[in-house]
């Protein structure tokens, strides 16, 4: 049996293959399609949506992974590889990624495929960067895709194919400086404070009337080694007593409900303030140590505030126990076709339950207040769409069904998720 990271998703599928390399994708979809079955490819799992879930095959592209290439500033990855093992590789380069989600445990793959973002106003998303990319279609044939079709396939929840390169476009190595203090909401609202810098975001806990806004700018510092690894370790001892204070919060307000509101304005408090200078993806990238169901909405930048205040006092009216935070993000129009900022400018608002809890009355809740802002679901979190609400949303929808009609007329990778979002 499958499941995913959160273990809200799971399958058992009829057969799970993990090829170590594009001839073995090229013949696992050769052999499911002359068995008459679909395929569905999957990467760490992270997502929380049903997306990669199938009663017939699922492709496992774990061992797909490293660099195929750098030249310049592009390089060429493997599908599986991790967003992890990705800066890693770059950083040995002297390269990186020009913009990070703050998570690094998904797969290249994954990421682009569900329009995984950071958190920056003038730099786009993960599929963003690409710049060509490989990808086995329905007949078992491997096709490099350039040129129009790309933003097709930028953001195409495995829906074209089974993707095993992608060419990223990359940076020089970004040394930043991160900030993080509690600042009134109103204040991080604003575009003073989520346009102003490289990278910016802010968490605010129903009940509280703080944020814990983090920011961060590139400098031309480098980090010191002899203090770096002190530095660094208090910051991330601070995320970790933060994590670890939401986890047991939430813990202790399942138990009692009416403690919620007190809890969550303390664990503001706790955060405190600092910062750290070092490479961006050290400072970025926050490793979880509890874990959640998400469901995150893509807004027009002009409806963020409206959203975000309406969304908190839908929370408080409804005394729902809420015990993490709404997460909020920043990012320019993308040009992919079915990414949730597609053609204009957003802002990103994430809502979490506790694992053991019921998403649902919050995912609702999102759903329905975020939704009636203009708001899209992101691609890999809960959400309730479906293939009418998408063809309202997504313009384009009826020109990347057509390319997926030459990629997989058949609709080889298909699951009943899938088709209830675009048939």
């Amino acid at each position: 049996m499958w499941t995913n990271w959160s273990g809200g998703q799971e399958c058992r599928p009829s057969a799970t293959v993990r090829p170590l390399d594009e001839a073995g994708v090229r013949a696992a979809v050769r052999r499911a399609t002359r068995r008459g079955m679909r395929v569905r490819p999957v990467g760490a799992g992270h997502s929380f949506s049903p997306l990669a879930v199938t009663n017939d095959v699922l492709l496992d592209l774990s061992a797909l992974t490293g660099l195929v290439g750098v030249s310049g500033q592009r390089v060429r990855v493997r599908a599986g590889t991790t967003l992890a093992g990705l800066n890693v590789a770059l950083a040995e380069r002297g390269l990186a990624l020009a913009t990070l989600p703050d998570v690094d445990t998904p797969t290249v793959a994954g990421a682009v495929a569900t329009g995984t973002h950071g958190s920056t106003a003038r730099i786009g998303s993960l599929s963003a960067q690409i710049t060509a990319l490989r990808m086995v279609q329905g007949e078992g044939t491997a096709v490099e895709i350039t040129g129009p079709e790309l933003d097709a396939a930028r953001t195409a929840l495995g829906a074209l194919g089974v993707i095993t390169e992608v060419e990223l476009a990359v940076v020089g190595a970004l040394v930043l400086r991160m900030t993080q203090s509690r600042v009134p909401l109103d204040e991080v609202l604003t575009a003073d404070y989520l346009d102003a810098h490289r990278w910016a975001e802010f968490s605010v806990f129903p009940y509280a009337d703080d944020a814990l806004a983090r920011w961060a700018d590139q400098v031309t510092d480098q980090p010191d080694p002899r203090t770096r690894a002190n530095t660094v370790r208090t910051f991330v001892e601070r995320r970790v007593v933060r994590a670890a204070a939401v986890g047991g919060g939430v813990a202790l307000g399942r138990t009692v409900p009416r403690l919620v509101p007190t809890i969550n304005r303390a664990a503001t408090v706790l955060t405190g303030s600092g910062s750290v200078t070092d490479l961006a993806h050290r400072v970025l990238v926050f490793r979880p140590v509890v874990r959640w169901e998400e469901s995150e909405w893509a807004l027009p930048r002009e409806a963020l505030a409206d959203g975000v205040r309406e969304l908190l006092g839908a929370i408080k009216e409804r005394e729902l126990d809420v015990g993490f935070p709404l997460e909020v993000r920043v990012g320019p129009a993308e040009t992919g076709w079915l990414h949730p900022a597609y053609g204009r400018t957003t802002g990103w608002v994430a809502v979490h339950t506790a694992i053991g809890t019921d998403p649902e009355p919050l995912s609702r809740l999102a759903a329905d207040v975020l939704g009636a802002h203009g708001g899209r679901p992101h691609w890999g979190k809960r959400h309730p769409w479906t293939a009418g609400q998408v063809a309202d949303a997504y313009p384009k929808l009826a020109d990347f069904r057509a390319v997926r009609d030459r990629y997989d007329p058949d609709r080889v990778f298909t699951n009943p998720h899938l088709a209830a979002l675009l048939d």
